[in-house]
């Protein structure tokens, strides 16, 4: 039951970290269980790589008619992913989350909305894919408003009222295909609806999943619940946020759309090929015209969801791999980034540019932490930021689809315009009303800076080893586009039709 460990170790940990929310050990239990949410994650890694997809049948009923968990390679390192930005973004929050807040349940929450996130790389079942979703965000909800005031509840409306319509959506989607194919298996699914694509009912529901799905990862032009809500809560919060929530559903298109609905249906690739071309434009653009540190960083969420999501819209082995990839560059730079402008706001009082200033007479080794995840995110060679957004650049062009390369291009250039704007107002440019005789050295507590060496060296590693991920990317995207190991691994007596 080795693939059922990612779910169930999340939300027994919930459960006991909620009960045991007032005792001095909580933290500690919280941050084993997220560590061996690393481990497990790294063996069923491991495992699907050589072995190709592994399964489990829950309670003993066979597919298509019991709960079937799935782990291929994409999956296996999803939760690995998943793992590590729990243990990071939890261990940050042991300093920076309040005694008050924790005792509301806030360690309990943050591993609840990681086992939802777990169950919904691992679902083998459309259903339960929606289950995972709302676990995920009940529990995402109770984390953006836990211990806040108005500000919060404001960016939490925000939040859930969109996500309460994607909610609707995916719904009568999965009503459309159980209609239609009598099924909610997405192995068997694929079997039932190949060559389908033409029907009304199957597009129907391809449109209301793709919509419901865009509303999660904050696609255009559902994406403004984002930069509506991410820079409210604890930056734990924010930071676990953007390693998972937007991923989910990244992720959940790639599968459907690979799985279920035959991939390269011209509508939905056109679709989508306008929606990423518009989200990277004006995710960079808002970026480039905030003026809050954690404002601006949603708004990059959102321009690299586009980037992202081309694997799916270009439809070539390279651009999908390229996507995986991207996973495994953005979420740890983009956690080390959110992190470190949590120190910022520290040290500083404030998140506002104006109001920054004079960190590097006071912290240089906090500069040079920044620049890491910072020139990552710009794609400067030799950091993994370049190789992703080489490889996505490459798959644009050779599709020609120059526009769009070119548009990564130009949001490449606005990332080091406003994210050299952060670093100028943050370490290069004095304080406004400090005097520069007063300014004290910065030694943030321990828990508060070690997270961010974690992620700094993920980063790195990437870095340095771009084949050894990128082979991991091509076998996922692979994997992706040739479903049929997966469909026989759930149901070995199927065959496609």
């Amino acid at each position: 039951m080795l693939l059922a460990a990612p779910i169930l170790l999340p939300l027994t940990s919930a459960v006991v970290l909620f009960l045991l929310r007032r005792s001095p050990w909580h933290k500690l239990l919280s941050l084993i269980s997220a560590g061996l949410s690393v481990a497990i994650g790294l063996v069923i890694l491991f495992n699907a790589a050589a072995d190709g997809p592994q399964v489990a049948q829950m309670g003993g009923w066979a597919a298509p008619y019991g709960i079937t968990l799935v782990a291929d390679t994409l999956s296996g390192a999803m939760v690995t992913i998943a793992g590590l930005a729990a243990f990071t973004a939890l261990m940050y929050a042991v300093i920076e989350v309040d005694d008050e807040t924790n005792a509301l349940g806030f360690h309990a929450l943050a591993h609840a909305m990681t086992g939802g996130v777990c169950g919904a790389f691992l679902t083998g079942d459309i259903f339960n894919l929606y289950v995972w979703f709302e676990v995920m965000l009940i529990s995402s909800f109770g984390l953006l408003v836990i211990g806040g005031g108005r500000r919060q509840i404001d960016g939490a409306m925000k939040y859930v009222a969109l996500n309460l319509v994607g909610t609707i959506a995916f719904l009568t989607g999965v009503g459309l295909l159980y209609g239609t194919a009598g099924s909610l298996n997405m192995a068997d699914l694929s079997l039932k609806l190949a060559g389908r694509m033409g029907e009304t009912a199957v597009l129907g529901s391809a449109g209301l999943l793709l919509f419901a799905f865009a509303a999660k990862a904050a696609l255009f032009p559902v994406f403004f619940w984002l930069p509506a809500s991410y820079h409210t809560p604890a930056v734990a919060t924010s930071a676990l946020f953007s390693a998972l929530l937007t991923k989910v559903g990244v992720y959940s298109i790639l599968r459907v759309f690979t799985l279920i609905f035959e991939p390269g249906t011209p509508a939905v690739e056109g679709v989508l090929l306008f929606a990423c071309a518009i989200t990277i434009a004006l995710g960079a653009m808002g970026a480039a015209s905030a003026g809050e540190l954690r404002r601006i960083f949603s708004f990059h969420i959102v321009s690299q969801i586009g980037v992202m999501m081309l694997g799916l819209a270009l439809g070539s082995k390279l651009a999908m791999a390229g996507a995986v990839f991207y996973f495994f560059h953005h979420i740890p730079a983009m956690m080390g980034l959110i992190l470190l402008g949590g120190l910022v706001a520290r040290e500083c009082g404030s998140e506002r540019l104006d109001r920054i200033g004079g960190l590097w007479a006071a912290g240089p080794w906090l500069g040079v932490l920044f620049l890491i995840p910072m020139l990552s995110l710009i794609g400067v060679p030799p950091l993994s930021g370049f190789w992703a957004k080489f490889f996505m650049i490459r798959a644009s062009f050779e599709a020609e689809h120059y526009i769009v390369g070119g548009l990564i291009l130009m949001a490449s250039v606005l990332t080091f315009f406003y994210l050299g704007r952060v670093f100028v107002a943050a370490f290069w440019q004095p304080r406004p009303g400090a005097d520069v005789a007063e300014i004290t050295p910065v030694y943030p507590h321990r828990l508060l800076v070690a997270p961010i060496l974690v992620l700094a060296s993920v980063t790195l590693g990437i870095s340095l080893s771009p084949e050894a991920f990128f082979q991991i990317a091509d076998r996922a995207a692979t994997e992706l586009l040739d479903p049929l190991p997966y469909i026989r691994a759930v149901l070995p007596q199927g065959e496609p039709s």
